[in-house]
């Protein structure tokens, strides 16, 4: 669904200037804890949306730096938001296109990937987007510190199962595959706004873990 554009978006998230980084690009390598001052654990959200997801895992998870991603700038402008009123110091969000992630992080310097509920490109000839092809699995592992670490969940069965086939031969070993999550015993789940809205459905949600 093509999201209707906020023309007042661009101008408020000039107020969240300690929040949102613009135009970040090749100076962000390697800098991430000198920007948080803390040289904690940093862990990366691919496609943050309005930032449910990002905030809580921040807010579980205070000695950890989190950077959220996102293409659209108009639903980070929420997601900057939540961060505000939580008063979480260990967030940024980029308004940042996946494909060029290797331009703003250095070699193995980031712990931990999330992909939540990302587009499944359910066509075959459109494969090659999916977040979890062994195109955007090889840049993943120059970020990534060795034994660095992806996370996925998805409500969508084709492309959970096509994942585990592009995480296995990329060599990576698999944990904690659910096909069920919510039904797994499984605790440490901080829940998106697609997956509020897709569990309450009955719709069961996909996860598991891929070490690098």
């Amino acid at each position: 669904m093509r999201l209707r554009k906020k023309p007042w978006v661009a101008e408020a998230l000039t107020g969240f200037s300690d929040i949102v980084l613009q135009n970040a690009g090749e100076e962000m390598q390697g800098k991430w804890a000198g920007l948080f001052a803390r040289n904690w654990p940093l862990h990366v959200e691919l496609g943050a949306g309005r930032g449910k997801f990002v905030s809580g895992m921040a807010e579980q998870y205070s000695q950890t730096n989190f950077v959220g991603l996102e293409a659209q700038q108009d639903v980070l402008y929420y997601a900057a938001r939540k961060i505000r009123e939580r008063e979480l110091a260990n967030v940024r969000l980029l308004v940042f296109n996946v494909f060029e992630i290797e331009t703003v992080f250095a070699p193995g310097e980031i712990d931990r990937l999330y992909i939540n509920f990302c587009d499944p490109w359910p066509k075959n000839r459109h494969a090659k987007r999916r977040l979890t092809h062994a195109g955007f699995l090889a840049k993943y592992r120059t970020v990534l510190k060795p034994g660095g670490q992806l996370w996925l969940k998805t409500d969508n069965r084709p492309l959970f199962e096509f994942s585990l086939e592009q995480f296995a031969e990329f060599g990576l070993t698999l944990d904690n595959i659910s096909y069920d999550l919510h039904n797994s015993g499984f605790t440490d789940n901080v829940m998106t706004e697609y997956e509020t809205k897709f569990s309450s459905l009955g719709q069961p949600i996909y996860r598991c873990e891929a070490t690098f």
